[in-house]
């Protein structure tokens, strides 16, 4: 495919904000997980929670679309330059011609649960009776808003891989003509719904989640806001480029992988083939790796079907937590610091390397120069989305 150049990106999380704080903490093994505190009734687990978003409100003049989910991605878009770039590039291309395409899982339902709670005779309570809020499409609506953009705006909620596939969809919006550059991206917030959902799933673990650990028996769940700023690439283009990316929806489960990862297969080789690189090439793999006994085997199984043992595969949930709709955004950040610095994360919390999984599981960080790196985000129903990010 075509490769697009990537002319800012950045990711908020409970690490800190922007890409020098998630950097930072990579390299010192710092871990942003903490024994939760969110809610009134608190569930006995450990959270990646973003601070100060209690006391950091949206713009006065988009206020009726304030809730936590679009405090967290207001914070996020002002990091890192990425305003400054999607103005450039507003001025560049015009409004209309610069899409908006984001991912989410549960959006603002923590603003619709605080509402419900607080139901007065059968309505919502006045502050809440706001029905921008209360949508899937809550999330793009109030960036599209706040950013001045005016081409299509598109909300993905394919589950824990709904802010990578957007990736995929602003390059077929490019490629097609239909714009010229995009703002991807992604949220997702804590709220009651994700915490005893995923605890009523069995998913959750009262410990610091442990990816690949044969141990393991849970994950951790998190917060954060991530974007990048999409552009046809040009010859003389020598920085971070998106080079590929595979989709598959091998539907075995409504939350179970397939048992011998034939999805994620399809979507690792599909990106491969359209980066135009074997997989030996790939210097770095961030894993979906969510901690749970069944996701992890399979997706090992599924990469040692595919690279080569020297490979350096890790996932970084121990760092942020599973941030869900926003997992995707945040772990192409961590692709592209890898891409750029050379660090390639470690996992965190792993001590005891599951036999099962493959010699391309590194708890440990490394140092290298790469050219290639890839990025795993796999959803419920079998949404697998995986891509290959690369420098000029």
């Amino acid at each position: 495919m075509p490769s697009l150049a990537i002319r800012a990106y950045t990711a908020t999380t409970a690490l800190g904000r922007g890409r020098g704080a998630q950097l930072s903490a990579l390299r010192d093994r710092r871990s942003g997980l903490r024994h939760n505190d969110f809610g009134n009734e608190r569930l006995d687990c450990w959270i990646g929670r973003v601070d100060g978003l209690e006391a950091a409100p949206v713009p006065d003049a988009f206020a009726q679309w304030d809730c936590r989910n679009n405090r967290l991605a207001w914070l996020a878009l002002q990091q890192d330059g990425v305003l400054e770039a999607v103005a450039a590039l507003r001025e560049q291309y015009g409004a209309a011609r610069v899409a908006v395409v984001l991912g989410t899982s549960t959006a603002s339902i923590g603003a619709s649960e605080e509402a419900y709670a607080r139901l007065h005779n059968g309505a919502f309570p006045h502050d809440l009776a706001r029905p921008v809020v209360h949508n899937p499409h809550s999330l793009g609506d109030f960036v599209q808003q706040v950013t001045g953009l005016r081409g299509p705006c598109m909300t993905v909620a394919t589950a824990c891989s709904s802010s990578a596939k957007v990736f995929a969809q602003a390059a077929r919006l490019i490629n097609a003509g239909i714009v010229d550059a995009a703002l991807v991206g992604g949220v997702d917030t804590l709220c009651g719904s994700v915490l005893f959902g995923f605890n009523a799933l069995q998913l959750v673990s009262s410990q610091p989640c442990r990816p690949f650990d044969t141990a393991r028996d849970g994950l951790s769940l998190g917060e954060a806001g991530g974007f990048a700023v999409l552009e046809r690439a040009t010859e003389r283009d020598r920085g971070l480029q998106l080079r590929g990316y595979g989709e598959s929806s091998d539907a075995h489960h409504m939350s179970s992988p397939h048992p011998e990862g034939l999805g994620a297969q399809l979507s690792m080789r599909d990106a491969l083939a359209r980066a135009d690189i074997g997989a030996a090439e790939v210097g770095y793999l961030n894993l979906h790796g969510t901690a749970t006994p069944a996701n992890d085997s399979v997706e090992a199984l599924a990469v040692s079907a595919l690279f080569p043992d020297a490979l350096h595969a890790s996932s970084t949930k121990g760092w942020t937590g599973h941030t869900l709709g926003a997992a995707g955004i945040v772990e192409s950040v961590f692709a592209m610091l890898a891409l750029e610095h050379g660090l390639l994360p470690g996992t965190l919390n792993s001590n005891e390397r599951d036999p099962a999984c493959g010699a391309q599981i590194r708890f440990d960080n490394a140092e290298a120069g790469i050219r290639y790196a890839m990025n795993n985000s796999f959803g419920f129903g079998g949404n697998n989305c995986s891509l290959v990010f690369g420098v000029a």
